[in-house]
């Protein structure tokens, strides 16, 4: 059976990165590996275990502390029971609310858009 393992990120500070989603959304450090010869660290974060749950997997190549988000990338999307108590700890934990918590246009669901200390984009989408 096929299914959607992890979205692959690349990130300036890796623990930065790690804490903000443990502290902003509740996700845990599932494992981490540093891969000294070809210069990169590795960490997964997500909601569970990897065999049933979708991860986020960081990579932090040595030395680099900024990358460029380039027009293709869109956003990660985050379903939380209140999305603007979600926007307070995402920006308590070093986010970026760049569009507060309302109905998207046209509709009735509750949605928000933070960024990360990284620039990557998080829609919240109220699930109750």
């Amino acid at each position: 059976m096929s299914r959607f393992l992890h979205t692959m990120i690349r990130v300036g500070d890796l623990q930065r990165s790690v804490d903000f989603y443990t502290k902003a959304f509740g996700m845990k450090e599932l494992r981490r590996r540093d891969v000294p010869d070809g210069k990169y660290t590795l960490a997964f974060v997500g909601f569970g275990d990897e065999d049933s749950n979708t991860a986020i997997e960081m990579t932090y190549n040595y030395g680099v502390e900024k990358y460029e988000m380039g027009g293709a990338f869109g956003h990660l999307a985050i379903g939380v029971p209140d999305v603007a108590a979600a926007c307070e700890v995402a920006k308590a934990a070093g986010g970026t609310v760049t569009r507060p918590a309302g109905p998207v246009k046209f509709g009735t669901t509750v949605i928000a858009f933070v960024k990360d200390p990284d620039g990557y984009s998080i829609e919240l989408i109220e699930r109750t």
